[in-house]
Formats: C-alpha cells, sequence, structure tokens
C-alpha cells in the first residue's frame, strides 16, 4: 500500500490490495552460556537505541532546512538527508544526494570495516527511479490509512533491451522520517524534465486481435499510474498533445504523419510543393500491439509493451528519420518504409481478402504472389547520399538512373526490426543517419528469390545474390513503364507459370505500394525523400531486435 505522507493515493491494485507485512526483526537468543546472551542483549539493545535516535530525528544534510533546496544548490556527491532504514532483513544506513540514494549495512566495528562497508554499499542512480510512494499496511477493504511501513522506490532495470520496474523498499515506522525522505525524493524526480506529466493515449480497437485496449489496461495502464502520469484515453490521434499509440505498424504511421503534418500546417508550409518540411514539436510513444511491429522493434528492440511503456515512462527520446511520399509535386503522406513490386503486390491481395482471419490472410497473399510472381518493368533513379547536399533541389545531374524489371523495390529509413528479420530488413541503415536504404531486387527464378527471402531470418546475408544491389540514398524516384490492366483473382493457369518477362501491371492504371503496411494506390511516378531526424520517438537506437527468430510457414 503506497501513499502520499498528506493523504492517500489510490494507487495500482497490484499494489494496493497487497496488504504487504514487513515484520521487524526479532533476534532470537542461541544457546550458550550466559555471558554470550548478555552480549547479544547489550548489543541487540544499542542498536535498537542507534536506530529510535536515527529515526526521531532525521539529519537533513543542509546549512538550514528552512530555506529550502530551491534556494540552496547541492553538489551531485553532497547529501541531502540522511537516515537509517530497514532494507530486507538488515538495518542500513541510507543516504540521499542528488543523483542516487546509498545505503550501507549497520555493524559492529572490526579491524577490516572500511573495506567490508566498501564491498556491501548499494546504491540506487536517481535517473533510473520513476516513482516514490509511501507504503502502508491495510486491511481488507481498507481505502485510507493504515500502518506506515517506510517508503518504496521503484526503477526502470535494464537487461539487454529489456526494461523492467524493480521495487526497492525502505522501512521505517516514522512518519516525520518517512515524509522527509518522501518530499526529497519527489522533488528530484520531479526535475526531470523530458519525463511526461500528461498523455493522449491513442488506441486502434482492431489490433491486437482486437485486444490492444485490454494490453493497455492489463499492462501499460498501472505503470502510468504509478509514475503519476495522467493519460486520456481515445480512439481518435491528437496533433496537439503528446501522444502514446497502442496498435501496430500502420497505426504508428498514421498518428507520426498526423504530428508532421499538423507541424507543418503551424509552419505555413505549402505541402502542394516539393518543400523542406519542420520536425514536429511533440514526441510520440509507440505501445507495441500489431503483428509485425517494425517501428516498435527498432527503438526498443522488442515487442513488449512494458519495455515500451518504460521508455515513455523514463523519457528516452530518439530521434528518427522520416520519409516523405510525393507524386505530381503534392505531398502523400510521412512514413518510416516503403515496398514496391511484391510487397505492394503481397498487400493489395491480403487487402482484398479481408473477410479471412489476419494470420491466414497474409499467408494466403504470400503465397498466392509467389504463386504469380512477375517482375515490374520500370524506371528507378536515386540520389546517393555522398552525391546530394542539398536533396530538395534533386538536380538532374546527381540522378542515377536504372531501367529493367524488378521483382521487389524497398527504401526504408529506418532498419525495421522484426522477429522475422532480427537483423532488420534494411540493417544497413540506422534510425537517425539521414539516409534511407534502397534494396533493388532484380528479375530472377521463384526459386532464388524464395532463398532471398528465406536469409532474413538467418544469420547469412540476404543480399549475397547477384540479382540484388543495394544503396544509401538521399532521394529516389520510381516510374513504372507499363500500361494495361491486372486482374487479382488469378487462375489456375497463372498460378502454373513462372514467366520471368512479362510485367505485372495492376487495374486502373495505378500501382500499390506497401508503405508503413498500408496500402497506398499510386497513378505515376512517386518520389520518396529522407529528412533527418524530423520526428523523436520514446526509445533509443537498437542494432538488433531481442526476439527469437520466426521463419514463415508457407515458404
Amino acid at each position: 500500500m503506497f501513499e502520499s505522507p498528506c493523504k492517500s493515493i489510490d494507487v495500482l491494485n497490484a499494489w494496493s490490495e497487497s496488504q504487504e507485512e514487513l515484520r521487524e526483526t526479532q533476534p532470537v537468543s542461541p544457546r550458550g552460556t550466559r555471558k554470550r546472551v548478555k552480549a547479544k542483549k547489550k548489543k541487540r539493545k544499542q542498536q535498537q537505541q542507534n536506530e529510535k535516535r536515527s529515526v526521531s530525528a532525521p539529519q537533513l544534510c543542509t546549512d538550514d532546512a528552512d530555506k529550502g533546496r530551491t534556494e540552496k544548490k547541492h553538489r551531485p556527491d553532497e547529501p541531502i538527508v540522511r537516515g537509517i532504514f530497514q532494507i530486507g532483513k538488515k538495518s542500513h544506513d541510507v543516504v540521499l544526494t542528488e543523483t542516487r540514494v546509498t545505503w550501507t549495512p549497520i555493524q559492529p566495528e572490526t579491524p577490516t570495516a572500511d573495506r567490508d562497508v566498501k564491498k556491501q554499499e548499494e546504491y540506487v542512480e536517481l535517473k533510473d527511479v520513476f516513482a516514490v510512494k509511501v507504503k502502508r499496511r491495510r486491511s481488507a477493504g481498507q481505502q485510507t490509512g493504515g500502518t506506515l511501513l517506510g517508503i518504496t522506490l521503484f526503477q526502470c532495470k535494464k537487461k539487454g533491451v529489456k526494461l523492467k520496474e524493480h521495487a526497492i523498499h525502505l522501512s521505517n515506522l516514522s512518519a516525520d522520517h518517512c515524509e522527509i525522505w518522501f518530499k526529497s525524493l519527489k522533488e528530484i524526480l520531479s526535475g526531470f524534465k523530458n519525463r511526461p506529466k500528461s498523455l493522449k493515449v491513442f488506441v486502434n480497437p482492431i489490433s491486437h486481435k482486437k485486444e490492444a485496449y485490454q494490453l493497455y489496461l492489463d499492462e501499460v495502464a498501472p505503470l502510468f499510474k504509478l509514475a503519476d502520469i495522467e493519460a486520456d484515453v481515445t480512439s481518435k490521434s491528437h496533433a496537439s498533445a503528446l501522444v502514446v499509440c497502442v496498435g501496430g505498424d500502420g497505426s504508428v504511421a498514421e498518428v507520426a504523419h498526423g504530428l508532421l503534418l499538423r507541424a507543418q500546417m503551424d509552419a505555413g508550409r505549402d505541402t502542394d510543393s516539393i518543400f523542406t518540411p519542420v520536425q514536429a514539436a511533440l514526441p510520440l510513444g509507440i505501445i507495441p500491439a500489431g503483428s509485425t511491429d517494425v517501428v516498435a522493434c527498432s527503438v526498443h528492440g522488442i515487442r513488449r509493451a512494458v519495455t515500451a511503456a518504460l521508455h515513455i515512462i523514463m523519457g528516452h527520446h530518439q530521434p528518427v528519420d522520416v520519409c516523405s511520399f510525393s507524386s505530381m509535386g503534392r505531398l502523400l503522406r510521412f512514413g518510416f518504409s516503403a515496398m514496391f513490386g511484391f510487397g505492394g503486390r503481397t498487400l493489395a491481395l491480403a487487402e482484398r481478402h479481408r473477410w479471412m482471419p489476419p494470420s491466414q490472410r497474409r499467408e494466403f497473399a504470400l503465397i498466392k504472389t509467389l504463386a504469380n510472381l512477375k517482375p515490374e518493368d520500370c524506371e528507378l533513379s536515386f540520389i546517393t547520399s555522398r552525391g546530394a547536399e542539398d536533396q530538395t533541389k534533386c538536380e538532374d545531374g546527381s540522378w542515377q538512373t536504372r531501367q529493367g524489371l524488378y521483382l521487389n523495390i524497398s527504401i526504408m529509413a529506418i532498419p525495421c526490426l522484426c522477429s522475422m528479420a532480427p537483423r532488420g530488413l534494411a540493417p544497413t541503415t540506422r534510425l537517425n543517419n539521414g539516409s534511407m536504404a534502397l534494396i533493388a531486387v532484380g528479375n530472377t527464378s521463384r526459386s532464388e528469390f524464395i532463398k532471398h527471402l528465406k536469409r532474413y531470418s538467418s544469420t547469412n546475408n540476404q543480399f549475397g545474390f547477384s540479382f540484388i544491389e543495394t544503396h544509401t540514398v538521399k532521394a529516389v524516384k520510381l516510374r513504372p513503364r507499363s500500361q494495361g490492366s491486372w486482374a487479382d483473382d488469378i487462375s489456375e493457369e497463372n498460378e502454373e507459370c513462372e514467366s520471368k518477362m512479362v510485367p505485372m501491371i495492376s487495374s486502373e492504371g495505378t500501382y500499390p505500394w506497401n508503405i508503413d503496411g498500408d496500402l497506398l494506390e499510386v497513378p505515376s511516378e512517386l518520389l520518396i525523400r529522407v529528412h533527418p531526424q524530423l520526428l523523436t520517438l520514446f526509445g533509443a537506437d537498437m542494432e538488433e531486435a531481442e526476439e527469437a527468430p520466426v521463419k514463415c510457414s508457407c515458404i
């Protein structure tokens, strides 16, 4: 049971219902001589007197406590307050400074005391602490009051890429003592500027098998409440508030586009032209609740709601590069990645069969598109990172152009880590290196193309084929060169056909693009540009996803 010393705080059910007891350890007199018993009693009595003095009169390490810490700045290693708490089953001397809480076991003096103390000293950095609560023991059904047990610190601990919460219990029965420590800790924790105080939580109701909201309630909301963050849940994205998106890549891209579009409108940018966009004013938080979650994996290294929530609570900011997608001089959307050819066709076919369960729909579309694998006839132009000092001008002389048949073309501004590609769909790029990865898969046989796809989940180089070329680029233009119609329903004859020269053409003169998992039909040339650090996400730069590799059962 945790609450403020001044008034009760209704905290997590996990804590408020736990009625936890920290019993004072009662020493047991050992069998032996009367002298040993007396010595034990004398030692115990002396220790209790020391504890009583410290508890009744907590030591404020300031020249003038009444002036408050706002008027007197402390050095990082200068003690602010000191006292005795029980941690575990032992009494400890606990010291608070501006940067950490340090505790040392209280023990009798010995010739090697200094050496032993150094070995047993423990501490927690306050930059890793996200909450402090007063702890009480309450009976069943009791909402307020209760027996004071002490205070508890909640720490964000890191193990690999995984973040988890860890409680440190400091037991002391003195209300005055605990109040001084509570206020001192709260004042320090409130000074971390990147940590949010309030959030708009956008939940996609159909993500995570329509369980995204329940995922948020079970794993994320309790942590936000513990950290005293006001969270307002909504099904509509808000571009004017600090937003957390609970959903998959499509939901994240939608909210990111809204934030960036609002920033351009506020800055007076003309989106019907080739313009230089401004950065979004607010960071975006992501709680993974989709089928792939490449954006979340790229900034968290793992698909885990608790890790994502703790990145938000701790205020871990990670600048991220973003792509703009334009056609005929008009902005279509902002996003992180795009696929044309096989990736676009597979998504388009899956969208035509939305009546099927999501996993079955994806496998069906993948198998059907592989069965009718055909190349795209297009003109591909790009500006490499080394040859574009000003990508907004897009001078003709700096473009490199290829014409031919391609099975798939990927353009990605982030590594796109996921369980099917732990090293990323684009392992050669980073979150904020100011460039995109261009991966062009030329025309080849179906068997060779499948070998390329399988290598994404292995340690082998997925690009180590003669029909694949990769480039680090600033801008890409792709113009399909075919005209005609394309039937989505594949006949039995076409399923058996493996033509390497007949290009695939979409209906109504439009071509399907897979933009962050969303289908975008583009009738003509598409211009893709990268904009360095245009958006800030809650997370960190990850080299590899800590996920068990998942191989697609269909190939």
